[in-house]
C-alpha cells in the first residue's frame, strides 16, 4: 500500500478496497518497525490518528468525504497541532503542547487527512542537514550514515522511506527543496504568502513559507490544493486566487522556455550532479521545451544577504522564549536576569544561539545601516534579477544542491561550509518566488535534485512542468533499500 500514489489511495478508499483504519495501521506499523533507523519522527500520534481514520471511514461511507479523506500524512514539528507536542526540534519547547491547530494543519484536517505524527527537524528550522535537533540527527534512508538535508529532513526522510503518504515542511532558505533533493523525493515551496503562516512557529518572518514534501508532483498538488489560499489571521497571507493544481498537471509543455543561470553551473558544483541535471534538461527539450542561458548576477550574494536578514529576524522572533510564559524554564533561578540567561542558554542549541547573536549584532546601534539595511538593498537587486529573467523565460532550472548527501558530522564544525549547501535555493526565498525540487538520475546510488523556479504565484506551472517530466521518467518511483 505504501507505494501507491495519493490519488490511487483515495480511489481505493472510496471503493472500500481497504479502510483508512487499515491504511493508518499499516503506516503506524512501518513507523514502529523502520523509524528507529532514521529518527524521522519526534512524536507518533497513534491514538488520534486511528480516531481520525475511523472518522474518515464514516465520512467515506456517508458520501461526505473530503478530497484527502483517510490519507495518512505527517507534519513538520514546527506547525502547532492541538493536543500533540510542538517542539520545533528544540529543548526550549520540549514540553509545549499547542492549544490550537495551525491553519495548514486545520485545512488538511478539514480535507480528511489523517495525521500520523510530527517529524524531526533542525532546531527552530536552523540548519541544512537535520543535525541540530535536540532529539538527535535524522538519517538519510538511502544511506543511514549520511544526512537527509534540512531543516525539513524528518519529513523528507519519512516520505522517502514510505512512512507516510506525504508531509508538510517549511522553507526559509531551501529547507523543503534541499532535503527533497538529498532524499530523492519531490518538494515544493510556494510563493511567499500563498500558504498561511498562522500557527507556524516563526524563524525568519519575511522568508518562511509552508510547503509540501511528497513522492511526486501529482501527490504534492493534492496537498497544495487544500493548503493554499488566503488566511485573514495571517497578515502576510496573499489574497490571490488559487488555481486547481491537480487539474493543471497534464497541460502540454511544448514551447516552454527554460532559463539556465550561468551562475548555477560554476565552481562548487559536483560535475556528476551537473551532468545529471543537464541530462534532465535534455529530457525537457525532447518534450518540446527550449533552453537558453540567462544570468542572475546578484545570486552569488544571496548567501551573505540571507545570513544577515535571517538571523536578524530570528533574533527578534526568538526573544519571546524567555522561560516566563511557556517553554523551558531553568531550575531555581536566583533572580529575573538569571532566569532569562539560564533558560535561554539551556533551551537553545549552539546553532540557534549563534544565529541569535549574529542577528542581535547586525540590528544593534551602529551596525543596522552597515549590515541589515545594506542586505535588504541587495535583496531587492536579487529580486530584480529574477524579474528581468522572467521577461525572457517561463521557468528557471538548475541544481537544487551542489552535491549529493554528505556524511553525518562532515560539516558540523564548519558553519560556513554548511551554509553553502543552500547556495542555489536561498535566492528564491529572498525574492519570495515559488521553487521546487524533483529527483533526477542518481549519482553513485544517491539522489540528485533538479530545481525549478517560477514567477510569483506560478505553482501550477511548476507542478505541471515537474509532472510532465515524471510522466516520462522513473526517478521519483525509486525506494531506498529496506524501505520498499
Amino acid at each position: 500500500m505504501q507505494n501507491k500514489s495519493i490519488a490511487q489511495m483515495a480511489a481505493e478508499l472510496r471503493l472500500r478496497t481497504y479502510s483508512s483504519v487499515e491504511l493508518t495501521r499499516h503506516y503506524l506499523e512501518r513507523i514502529a518497525r523502520l523509524d528507529p533507523r532514521l529518527n524521522s519522527f519526534i512524536s507518533v500520534a497513534s491514538e488520534s490518528a486511528l480516531t481520525a481514520a475511523e472518522r474518515a471511514d464514516r465520512a467515506i461511507a456517508a458520501g461526505d468525504a473530503g478530497p484527502l479523506a483517510g490519507i495518512p500524512i505527517a507534519h513538520k514539528d514546527i506547525f502547532c497541532t492541538a493536543g500533540i507536542k510542538t517542539s520545533c526540534g528544540s529543548r526550549m519547547l520540549d514540553n509545549f503542547v499547542a492549544p490550537y491547530d495551525a491553519t495548514v494543519v486545520e485545512r488538511l484536517a478539514a480535507a480528511g487527512a489523517v495525521v500520523l505524527g510530527k517529524t524531526n527537524m533542525d532546531e527552530f528550522a536552523m540548519g541544512s542537514s537535520n543535525e541540530t535537533s535536540y532529539y538527535g540527527p535524522v538519517h538519510n534512508p538511502w544511506d543511514a550514515d549520511r544526512v537527509p538535508g534540512g531543516s525539513s529532513g524528518g519529513s523528507a526522510a519519512a516520505v522517502a522511506a514510505r512512512l507516510c503518504a506525504a508531509a508538510t515542511g517549511t522553507d526559509t532558505g531551501g529547507s523543503i527543496r534541499q532535503p527533497a533533493a538529498l532524499c530523492g523525493i519531490t518538494g515544493i515551496k510556494p510563493t511567499y504568502g500563498r500558504c498561511s503562516r498562522w500557527g507556524m512557529i516563526a524563524f525568519a518572518s519575511s522568508l518562511d513559507q509552508a510547503g509540501v514534501l511528497a513522492r511526486s508532483a501529482a501527490d504534492a498538488a493534492c496537498l497544495l490544493d487544500e493548503m493554499a489560499g488566503f488566511d485573514p489571521r495571517d497578515s502576510t497571507s496573499a489574497d490571490v486566487a488559487v488555481p486547481d493544481y491537480v487539474d493543471a498537471l497534464d497541460h502540454d509543455i511544448a514551447g516552454l522556455r527554460i532559463g539556465l543561470p550561468k551562475e548555477y553551473f560554476g565552481e562548487g558544483l559536483d560535475p556528476r550532479v551537473a551532468a545529471s541535471v543537464q541530462d534532465a534538461i535534455k529530457e525537457y527539450e525532447r518534450l518540446g521545451a527550449t533552453v537558453k542561458e540567462i544570468s542572475l548576477p546578484n545570486s552569488p550574494l544571496s548567501v551573505p544577504v540571507y545570513y544577515v536578514v535571517a538571523p536578524a529576524e530570528c533574533s527578534s522572533n526568538l526573544a519571546r522564549f524567555d522561560g516566563v510564559r511557556y517553554g523551558h524554564r531553568c531550575e531555581n533561578p536566583k533572580d529575573l536576569e538569571d532566569l532569562y540567561k539560564r533558560s535561554r542558554a539551556e533551551g537553545f542549541g549552539d546553532e540557534v544561539q549563534r544565529r541569535i547573536m549574529i542577528g542581535t549584532y547586525v540590528l544593534s546601534a551602529g551596525y543596522y545601516d552597515a549590515y541589515y539595511l545594506k542586505a535588504q538593498k541587495i535583496r531587492h537587486l536579487i529580486a530584480d534579477d529574477f524579474a528581468r529573467a522572467f521577461e525572457e523565460v517561463d521557468v528557471i532550472m538548475g541544481p537544487t544542491a551542489p552535491t549529493t548527501a554528505f556524511p553525518l558530522g562532515a560539516k558540523t564544525d564548519d558553519p560556513v561550509a554548511m551554509y553553502l549547501n543552500d547556495i542555489y535555493t536561498i535566492a528564491t526565498n529572498l525574492a519570495g518566488l515559488p521553487g521546487m525540487s524533483i529527483p533526477v538520475e542518481p549519482v553513485d546510488g544517491l539522489p540528485v535534485g533538479l530545481q525549478i523556479i517560477g514567477n510569483s504565484f506560478q505553482e501550477a506551472r511548476l507542478l505541471n512542468v515537474a509532472h510532465r517530466f515524471q510522466h516520462v521518467t522513473h526517478w521519483h518511483q525509486g525506494a531506498p533499500s529496506g524501505f520498499e
